[in-house]
């Protein structure tokens, strides 16, 4: 018993996706703003938070960083990495299983009015 249920907990873990494990890819959508990272990341967190109310926007040492996930599986679905440069902000969305974009066409949205 003990075996099927360490097998068990081996596989859910498994699948588990972190920040990192997104940001390690190539991003689904990059752009630049002339926007400051905080200004950039107030403008686009309401639509994550609508996304999921459990959305979480962080300052990073050179930016901000807005993290949705699922709470049920431990997932990080979207990250959306904002970093400062030198004429304002580079702006970067990644996303888990990006192909699936029901409920998520917000997020696209708010990236791209708030550049």
């Amino acid at each position: 018993m003990r075996i099927v249920a360490l097998g068990l907990a081996v596989a859910l873990l498994s699948g588990c996706t972190t920040p990192s494990d997104l940001l390690r890819g190539a991003p689904e959508l990059s752009a630049t703003t002339k926007k400051s990272p905080k200004a950039y990341a107030l403008c686009v967190f309401p639509a994550w938070q609508d996304y999921r109310s459990s959305s979480i926007m962080s300052e990073t040492t050179d930016g901000y960083r807005v993290v949705a996930g699922s709470e049920m599986n431990g997932q990080t679905d979207d990250v959306l990495d904002i970093k400062l440069n030198s004429t304002g902000s580079a702006v970067k969305l990644y996303q888990r299983m990006a192909w699936q974009q029901v409920g998520r066409s917000e997020l696209r949205k708010s990236f791209n009015s708030c550049l």
